[in-house]
């Protein structure tokens, strides 16, 4: 009764399996899954049936598809699917240092990674405080295959199937051994990355053991090495350099012509003590902080996944897994821009190193010799165990299967080259020379502050640990402290389910699927100490600590209404519906509705609608405060760039001829904002509602009967997704006071008087507002050709994407921004991969297509069309077009005869470099974060036992 007791319908059922991931892997006729019976389980459906064939688009990447790509994780490869949009925490978002950093997140359609479920065995994974799901943690060498939903699935997986869901299926029923090997690095000689797995199994009559286990390492690539990342803005070489450098600089209290404060940088090679030991900062007196940065973080990882089966009676089965990853990274970035009236620390006018004694002066300085770290160290743990099974009533076969999903993971951080406030005040503070000990001291003479240790921060890079500088270890181990924080998360997940058919109606059985799911999340991040306090320069934040229960129940049915007549081979109809009941916001009820329309043999036309939501994080609803860098900032009273410049309201707060200012305290000098200053505080929200969303798709899936092995797929697709998560943006907050006059939000911002009334205060939240609407085509196609010649193979897969709208606010007023052909969204990604093989040998070529996109233009540079009207703001907006991008890959394997496949090749085989974004913020690089970074070289070598 169970699988093992009938091979000939095992078999068949494989075969189909087998043959839709050869002939459609591309296409919605691809399962996935656990079979027990002649059922198959398919990704998005929890009934069992014989036909692979659904009404919901499924992207299948089968085992030799991975084998046969030169990425070495499943994030790179999932990355490079048409679908998928841009990746989360990248190496375009160098600062990021929060507890997801050094994972890898999957996004689709670029709704955000948070709103993509992931599964291992259709399971979910554990997901952070912040709701991201780190498919780092599956080692690729356990992975059969990858199925991607394009659809939401919220009726049938709850919370977070919103854009899509990703289902990452094992290996299981392993029998012998194996071992890989791969390596390889850019051909700039640097970014290596090495991966050695094995894998290792055996099958008895009543049960399996699989085991894979995988160590990955990557070293870094540096911005400096890559010409369009080692400047801000790569087409000012030189030209992007910060005032606060390595050298340290002051007020002189003098102005120039333009009443601009002139800055004095102490003269190279002096001791930086006096006055006439400096002159008027230039531009060899600045710091380019990309010097610093990588472009690409290095991490280490661990991984081993173990699956197990054991058969206890014919009818019912025991089957767990068992998975744990120790994952390492490092992430470094330029030494902190230190700027005294940032944090209150003015010179004092009896200070040692004062160069205009008697004066209390404001000074600046990088911590260049102690560039700023993050090590972050993270052990997960998962385990399933379960029970399943079979039995028949009648002639009707019913399948269940009851277990507990337990996911734990452990984060350690450690952050280094943060300046500690207090000691900075204090050795910045009175201080002398000793007369009897000639060493400088804080204080005064008679009152001596011991502990402390003077600083001198004109000392430059490079002085050597003399003169209270800061390669002086004493100054050092007082200016600066190791902050540790550290996150756990846990899933408890208790599921039950039962799947089997009704009745037999005219075109087929009326099957069934019905669930109950009790899962508990509990997160939580403790920072330091010192960063929780505001004492660092490292970010202020506060912990964050909580959970949420949520009971679910779903009932799906998959009804056949005609069969094998004319115009109608099949039509079938499938409805599912959940309700879920959370302890935090309360129920909410979600439906999916699909339909299968056959109306020839090689002819399947599908259509879905599926409602969804997302259900609030932890981080959502408990985070604590944490201060931020404004980025994009634009204040509407800059009487240069504001909506809403020497406006009564503007007049009244800042006076006319108002200047916002940027990092360095300096006027911005464009239209696009700027990060702030001064940082902001953002933080959470305890009375959130779930977004909500609606999918809708309609498609069609041709295999022509006259052209053998051709399979081709088109759906148009549609998201929409209401009262989002979204930051109450500082951006939002000032427009609202003086653009739309709304009096109470005037009241969330303070300004400082003392820095020309610039914003110095703001405190936001996150709140349910606006929307995010995509529309787009798939088209998909798969073609095999045997041959004298050998068999030759085409897969091409294509997103087309005709609408990108995002709206954060739920006033009438303010159109969505439209996203698409702007920044970091294409309007179309393309792949195309060409494979052969004959005997021994194979070869695979693969295309990689990123269409152009616009950003807005950039004051004083070339605009390609400066009259371009957008048709959301209604007015015109000049844009700059970004050209397209292709990437080629290539691939040639040999099968050894001692059992080994020996493969070498190159991902970005012409060393093409994508179009540079000039429109990033200055704390990202010009660079796309999903781009190739270089010529990839690489090989691999399987050894099978």
């Amino acid at each position: 009764m169970y699988c093992k007791s009938n091979k000939l319908r095992d078999a068949v059922v494989l075969a189909l399996i087998a043959g839709a991931g050869t002939t459609g892997s591309a296409f919605a006729q691809n399962s996935g899954a656990a079979t027990n019976l002649d059922r198959i389980e398919v990704t998005g459906s929890r009934i069992r049936q014989v036909d692979v064939e659904t009404a919901q688009p499924v992207l299948t990447i089968s085992r030799d598809q991975i084998e046969q790509q030169g990425f070495s994780s499943v994030a790179d490869i999932l990355q490079n699917i048409s679908a998928a949009g841009s990746p989360s925490f990248s190496r375009a978002s160098p600062l990021t240092s929060n507890q997801e950093a050094g994972g890898q997140y999957i996004d689709l359609r670029n709704l955000g990674a948070q709103r993509t479920l992931v599964l291992v065995n259709g399971k979910r994974l554990g997901i952070s405080p912040a709701g991201y799901q780190d498919i780092s943690s599956i080692p690729s060498v356990i992975v059969e295959r990858i199925e991607v939903l394009k659809d939401g699935a919220s009726a049938i997986y709850g919370s977070d199937a919103m854009a899509g869901v990703i289902n990452i299926i094992t290996r299981k029923n392993f029998d012998g051994a194996e071992a890989n090997v791969y390596t390889g690095q850019y051909g700039q000689g640097d970014g290596k990355k090495q991966t050695y797995d094995f894998m290792v199994g055996f099958s008895g009559e009543r049960g399996s053991v699989t085991m894979g286990a995988e160590y990955h390492k990557e070293d870094p690539v540096w911005a400096r090495d890559r010409w369009y990342t080692a400047e801000t803005d790569p087409r000012n070489v030189g030209g992007n350099n910060t005032p606060v450098g390595q050298w340290g600089n002051y007020d002189s209290g003098l102005k120039d012509a333009n009443n601009a404060i002139i800055w004095y940088a102490p003269n190279r090679g002096s001791n930086a003590i006096g006055g006439s030991n400096f002159h008027p900062q230039n531009g060899d007196d600045t710091s380019n902080s990309i010097d610093q940065m990588q472009l690409l973080t290095p991490l280490e990882r661990r991984s081993l996944f173990v699956n197990a089966n054991y058969d206890i009676t014919d009818n019912i089965r025991f089957t767990s897994d068992l998975g744990y990853t120790k994952r390492s990274s490092n992430r470094q970035i330029a030494g902190y821009p230190l700027q005294s009236s940032a944090v209150g620390a003015q010179m004092a006018a009896n200070s040692y190193f004062n160069p205009r004694p008697g004066t209390a002066i404001n000074w600046r300085r990088r911590g260049w010799e102690i560039p700023r770290t993050t090590d972050t160290d993270q052990t997960t743990w998962r385990f399933t165990a379960a029970l399943e099974g079979s039995f028949e009533i009648g002639d009707r076969y019913f399948d269940w299967d009851a277990g507990y999903l337990f996911n734990e993971a452990d984060t350690n951080i450690i952050n280094n080259g943060n300046f500690y406030i207090p000691a900075v005040k204090a050795a910045v503070g009175p201080s002398f020379k000793d007369p009897t000990t000639g060493k400088i001291v804080c204080g005064t003479p008679g009152n001596v502050i011991a502990g402390c240790v003077p600083w001198n921060p004109f000392a430059g890079f490079g002085t050597g640990a003399v003169q209270n500088s800061l390669d002086d270890p004493a100054v050092r181990n007082f200016l600066f402290k190791e902050e540790h924080a550290i996150g756990k998360t846990k899933t408890h997940d208790y599921f039950v389910n039962i799947a089997g058919s009704i009745i037999t109606l005219p075109a087929g059985d009326l099957g069934f699927a019905l669930g109950y799911e009790h899962r508990k999340e509990e997160g939580g991040f403790t920072p330091d100490a010192i960063a929780q306090s505001g004492n660092s320069t490292n970010l202020a934040s506060g912990p964050t600590r909580g959970s949420y229960k949520v009971d679910e129940g779903y009932l799906e049915l998959n009804a056949p209404i005609l069969a094998d007549l004319p115009g109608a081979k099949e039509l079938t109809f499938n409805a599912a519906t959940r309700y879920s009941k959370f302890d935090t916001f309360g129920n909410t009820t979600n439906n999916k509705f699909g339909l299968k329309w056959r109306p020839m043999d090689d002819l399947l036309v599908r259509a879905t609608y599926a409602e969804g939501f997302r259900a609030p994080t932890i981080g959502n609803l408990y985070g604590g405060g944490s201060q931020t860098f404004a980025n994009g900032f634009q204040d509407p009273c800059d009487v240069l760039y504001g909506k809403a410049a020497n406006s009564a309201r503007c007049l009244k707060d800042v006076g006319a001829n108002f200047r916002q200012l940027k990092q360095g305290f300096v006027p911005i000098t464009g239209p696009n904002g700027n990060q702030t200053p001064v940082p902001f505080v953002s933080g959470s929200n305890p009375f959130l509602k779930p977004e909500t969303s609606t999918s809708k798709t309609v498609g069609l899936v041709y295999s022509p009967k006259f052209v053998q092995g051709l399979t081709m797929a088109l759906d148009w697709w549609k998201i929409r997704i209401d009262d989002t998560v979204v930051s109450d943006s500082p951006n939002a907050i000032l427009n609202d006071c003086y653009v739309n006059l709304i009096e109470s939000r005037c009241a969330m911002f303070k300004r400082d008087p003392a820095q020309g009334g610039i914003v110095s205060d703001l405190t936001y939240g996150t709140r349910n507002a606006g929307y995010y609407l995509t529309e787009g085509f798939d088209f998909d196609a798969t073609y095999g050709l045997d041959t004298e010649w050998g068999h030759f193979s085409a897969k091409w897969a294509t997103t087309y994407v005709s609408k990108f709208e995002i709206k954060s606010t739920n006033d009438k007023g303010t159109m969505p921004a439209q996203a698409n052909g702007f920044e970091d969204y294409f309007r179309i990604r393309s792949n195309l991969s060409l494979g052969w093989n004959k005997g021994d040998w194979a070869a695979n070529y693969g295309v990689r297509y990123y269409s152009s996109t616009k950003e807005d233009c950039t004051p004083g540079y070339s605009c390609t069309d400066p009259n371009y009207y957008s048709p959301n703001a209604g007015k015109v907006i000049p844009q700059n077009r970004l050209g397209a991008v292709t990437f080629h890959d290539v691939q040639v394997s040999w099968q050894a005869p001692w059992n080994a496949r020996i493969a070498i090749g190159a991902n970005n085989v012409f060393n093409r470099v994508g179009p540079i974004m000039y429109s990033q913020g200055a704390s990202n690089f010009s660079y796309y974060g999903g781009f190739d970074t270089g010529r990839f070289l690489y090989m691999k070598y399987n050894q099978k036992f």
